[in-house]
């Protein structure tokens, strides 16, 4: 199976991962990533098909913001946030604390917390 293509750090441009961010589906993606783990798509709870969040996916990679792994039929995807902060020191906070000020993105969860509600 083809590995999907990364940027480099240096290949990531504000515009690219500003135009990411523009989505609140998105938004929520990065702040279910923002624990620092890296998951499975299926483990993502979000109220689009599964095609849409394949396309969400794939624009915040495109863009840097993420990282997926394919393992056999199972793609796993973390947020890049080393790479992020060295490259815009402050925009990764500053975009998920202004998300959870203003519940942007709050409907993007996890099937674990599925289970706890």
């Amino acid at each position: 199976m083809k590995q999907a293509r990364h940027p480099e750090p240096d290949e990531i441009t504000l515009m690219e991962v500003m135009g990411a961010l523009n989505d609140p589906i998105r938004v929520g993606l990065v702040r279910v990533l923002s624990d620092g783990r890296e998951h499975g798509w299926g483990e993502l709870r979000v109220p689009v098909a599964k095609s849409t969040l394949s396309h969400h996916l794939r624009v915040l990679r495109a863009a840097g913001v993420t990282r997926t792994r394919q393992e056999g039929t199972r793609c796993y995807v973390e947020l890049r946030r080393g790479d992020l902060d060295d490259r815009f020191p402050g925009l990764l906070n500053a975009v998920l604390g202004a998300a959870d000020r203003d519940d942007i993105g709050a409907h993007v969860g996890l099937a674990a917390d599925d289970a706890d509600a």
